[in-house]
């Protein structure tokens, strides 16, 4: 089978127009690629300069890693640690767990009170005086 049309002209841009769509096609997707490569590549220098923080430089003032920001906030959680749990007096909850105790002193709960197991025993009142007797 004879791939021409007959007319040498025609046959010449059409092999002409294949090759050029060929190197097109194929240069598209190479810098499809080579685009896809260089923004991963700048997405992975971004978190590694997130990760490491970077010094300063004229204008810009340093910016600390995660790890050092993990370290500042551990730092703030042992000060917080230290005031929520009773150590001796030093922290909030010692003062909280103080002022509860006089709290309790000052003025009882009734409900956490025991009843008596007897009824108290009221002393005898006199009479009040008789207003129609005149005493």
């Amino acid at each position: 089978m004879d791939m021409s049309t007959g007319v040498p002209a025609v046959d010449g841009v059409l092999v002409w127009g294949g090759a050029i769509s060929l190197l097109l096609g194929v240069g598209t997707a190479v810098w499809r690629v080579g685009r896809a490569a260089l923004q991963l590549f700048q997405r992975t220098t971004q978190f590694l300069d997130d990760w490491y923080g970077e010094g300063p430089r004229p204008g810009v003032p340093a910016r600390p890693g995660v790890l050092e920001r993990m370290a500042g906030m551990e730092e703030r959680l042992a000060r917080v640690y230290h005031e929520v749990y009773p150590n001796g007096g030093d922290s909030l909850r010692d003062a909280v767990n103080q002022a509860n105790d006089r709290l309790a002193i000052l003025c009882p709960d009734p409900c956490t009170q025991e009843p008596p197991s007897e009824p108290p025993i009221l002393a005898a009142q006199p009479d009040p005086p008789d207003e129609s007797s005149g005493r």
